[in-house]
């Protein structure tokens, strides 16, 4: 058992959906909260530095180029609608995405559609040449494609490093919504030529919800147009007598109101463990355990519906003879939580579950598998 992770009474195979929080992160919740019972504001000088630290954690994971091209969001779904209603579209535009994708990177882009005048194309994606598929969809009018970096219903993982230098050949802007690769695999914006990416901190990141990274190519800043506004986002936030109102020209534009103080405490917690780890090795455990339950599922007669050469942390699959509703119920009431998707089970385990716990899930699946 993990120190950082010490619940014995669940096995947590659904950091897909709602991740867990370390023990560090429940400790800094805990502190922060005493700490205004008792100071109130009288450190929030500390929080500021609390705050600037955790932007520099955060770059470190997308692999920004500085802590100030990291912003504070409140979800995916607010990043994607910055991006979606502030970038200055032209009518007839068309925006290509996935076929299937997670309806908040479904939905921003059809309201966008229906405000501006663009086009939506969803694309199937082909497991053996999704990228070939999304770039095969775009055309002169082709203005962005927006996909996950790993899809959130059959695990597949898009191979962005070649997707986003093909796109900006053609003049094409690339999104990605990386909440379900953050935190399970290395990232690196620039090396994959993302324009935006986003990311919602409760799944692989390990913290609360309410809290996002978001992350604009410094190019790009100055192109979206804002529409929230507050003293937060002011280059001299700290001047409350200025009446210069000055945007700031980092990633700071994008958050126009008082911070979630509470949520970035967490979130410094939770992405300190992940890069104190190594972003690498949490990869390489992930894939170790991916594996694991890949050859028992196997064994067990169960249908694999994500594409062995194309996973990261997902793993989704239809059991040998029980349907996935009943073999759902069965898992959730054996303490192993999970997700339907897909058409099928997802599990999606973490790089500190140790072997042990998914050969008991493995056993709750052999019950009415026909294996051993």
């Amino acid at each position: 058992m993990h120190p950082e992770f010490p619940h014995q009474d669940i096995i947590h195979l659904n950091h897909a959906a709602v991740g867990p929080w370390p023990l560090r992160t429940a400790e800094a919740v805990t502190a922060f909260a005493q700490e205004n019972t008792v100071s109130g504001s009288r450190h929030y000088g500390h929080w500021l530095e609390v705050e600037a630290a955790t932007r520099a954690l955060g770059q470190a994971v997308i692999g920004a180029q500085d802590p100030g091209d990291v912003a504070f969001v409140k979800n995916t779904s607010e990043a994607l609608s910055i991006v979606a209603f502030g970038l200055p579209w032209s009518a007839g535009q068309n925006i290509v995405i996935p076929h299937g994708e997670f309806p908040s990177n479904r939905l921003v882009w059809l309201m966008a559609a229906e405000r501006f005048g663009l086009e939506v194309r969803e694309v199937e994606l082909p497991f053996d040449a999704p990228e070939a598929a999304l770039l095969a969809a775009c055309d002169q009018r082709t203005a962005l494609v927006s996909c996950s970096a790993v899809q959130f219903a059959s695990g597949l993982r898009m191979d962005l490093q070649r997707l986003g230098p093909a796109l900006h050949r053609r003049g094409v802007l690339f999104c990605v919504d990386a909440i379900q690769h953050l935190g399970a695999l290395p990232f690196d914006a620039p090396a994959v030529e993302a324009d935006f990416v986003m990311a919602d901190a409760h799944k692989w990141l390990l913290a609360p919800e309410g809290i996002a990274l978001f992350y604009v190519r410094p190019e790009l800043r100055e192109r979206i147009l804002l529409q929230e506004f507050g003293w937060h986002m002011l280059a001299d936030s700290g001047d409350y007598r200025s009446y210069a109102l000055t945007v700031a020209e980092d990633a700071r534009r994008f958050e126009p109101g008082s911070p979630n103080t509470l949520g970035i405490h967490a979130l410094h917690a939770s992405l300190s463990l992940l890069l104190e780890m190594g972003l690498d090795q949490i990869e390489a455990a992930i894939d170790e355990r991916w594996q694991h339950l890949y050859s028992g599922l196997r064994s067990l007669g169960c249908a694999i519906l994500t594409p062995p050469a194309r996973h990261a942390g997902i793993l989704t699959f239809r059991p040998a003879r029980e349907t996935t509703e009943i073999l759902f119920r069965r898992l959730q009431d054996a303490g192993v939580l999970c997700a339907q998707r897909g058409g099928g089970i997802r599990f999606s385990p973490h790089f500190y579950l140790p072997i042990e716990a998914l050969d008991q899930a493995l056993a709750v699946v052999a019950d009415d598998s026909g294996g051993g």
